[in-house]
């Protein structure tokens, strides 16, 4: 249940979205209980289950067009991401730029598609296996390779072009 709940957590970004997920999958999966104690690997087989509800609900959300895909991840989620990546012994004069960069990062990952979104998040963020990760997507292992280097390159894209500081003579001087 823990496992279920974290990766839930990281698909959707909240708590509640998260409680809602994993409640939804244990209600499908109760009636046929019997089958469920037979699977072999249950760990990867429930987390597989849960990501299919997971781009199922997504799906439905945006064809009704409820809210935007982007509250899908809050900022406490890509704020988990971008911890990552910068050190805790900032100096003041950094904050700054640590905003920035937390900004940008956010902006970067909500503008993934969720499949896409969870890819980076379940590797890079959790450290899953790159062979984890197909299993649980049922997709080659050569798959999850090539979708994780173009996911990346859109990430560095956009960070780019957010973070790259004006260039001589495009600034509008005060």
């Amino acid at each position: 249940m823990r496992s279920m709940y974290r990766f839930a957590y990281r698909l959707t970004g909240q708590q509640d979205d998260a409680e809602d997920l994993v409640q939804d999958v244990l209600a499908k999966l109760y009636p046929k209980a019997d089958e469920v104690f037979e699977v072999e690997q249950l760990g990867p087989w429930l987390n597989r289950v849960l990501y299919r509800q997971f781009i199922d609900l997504t799906r439905k959300r945006a064809r009704q067009a409820d809210r935007p895909l982007s509250s899908v991840v809050e900022d406490e989620a890509a704020q988990d991401f971008v911890d990552t990546l910068i050190t805790a012994d900032v100096e003041p004069d950094q904050d700054l730029d640590r905003y920035k960069l937390q900004k940008a990062m956010a902006n970067a990952l909500a503008s993934l598609p969720p499949d896409q979104r969870s890819l980076v998040i379940l590797h890079d963020v959790d450290g899953w296996k790159q062979e984890d990760i197909a299993e649980v997507l049922e997709i080659a292992v050569g798959t999850v390779k090539s979708r994780l280097h173009r996911c990346r390159a859109k990430l560095r894209a956009q960070l780019g072009a957010e973070l790259e500081p004006f260039l001589p003579g495009s600034r509008v001087d005060d």
